[in-house]
């Protein structure tokens, strides 16, 4: 089972459901970002996580659909699972994932049950793969907002940020576990590190304040 870690020290071993937010503008690259606050007033016995993560009272029972960009449709995504040799697609949607210097890129995502597919829309060039078996853990705040780091010890991390965290995260646990025997982590902290290159390392920062979430994203 697949190990839910809040920095409180307590660890959650649920199912994982998470807030939906807005994706941040990508006017708001570098410095601090924020988001729009939550209108969540969510009871103890109606929260998954046992108040671990704060979350939109609508994202408790939300259907998901998986794939967001109709995958069969753009023969540019067909051409490259068919290449890897991929077949099932589990989820795709457009994310903001943030490069090494800070810039947010709209990207599309792609789960299929072996690998993460980060490719450029405009061009349709694929831009990364990511096995599955490679993927450590998973780091997200205790608050609510849209980030997602997805931690590749063998590589480096990707950070991004959507409004489908939710399911995003849902799927790679699942998936991982019908794989392998791998436990996948998800870390929940309101301060966390990440790899934004090999040789750089960054860290994320969210604080509540009364105008909504603040994040901050910093060299160490």
């Amino acid at each position: 089972m697949s190990r839910y870690l809040s920095n409180r020290g307590g660890t959650q071993a649920q199912k994982v459901r998470f807030d939906e937010e807005a994706i941040p503008d990508e006017d708001e690259v570098g410095g601090t970002l924020k988001l729009r606050p939550s209108d969540s007033n969510i009871t103890e016995d109606q929260e998954p996580f046992m108040g671990v993560k704060v979350r939109r009272k609508a994202s408790i029972h939300r259907d998901y659909l998986g794939d967001y960009v109709d995958v069969p449709s753009r023969p540019y995504l067909m051409k490259i699972l068919e290449k890897q040799g991929d077949k099932k697609v589990l989820f795709a949607d457009t994310v903001l994932k943030f490069t090494s210097t800070g810039k947010m890129k709209r990207r599309i995502l792609l789960v299929t049950d072996f690998a993460i597919y980060i490719v450029d829309p405009e061009s349709g060039a694929l831009k990364r793969r990511i096995s599955l078996a490679a993927v450590e853990k998973l780091c997200l705040s205790e608050l609510s907002d849209n980030f997602l780091a997805i931690v590749i010890p063998t590589e480096y991390d990707l950070l991004m940020a959507s409004t489908r965290k939710t399911e995003i995260v849902t799927i790679l646990v699942d998936a991982t576990k019908s794989q392998s025997d791998y436990e996948l982590d998800v870390l929940f902290s309101n301060r966390f590190e990440y790899n934004a290159t090999s040789e750089l390392v960054k860290e994320v920062q969210f604080e509540q304040v009364e105008a909504g979430v603040k994040t901050r994203i910093s060299r160490k």
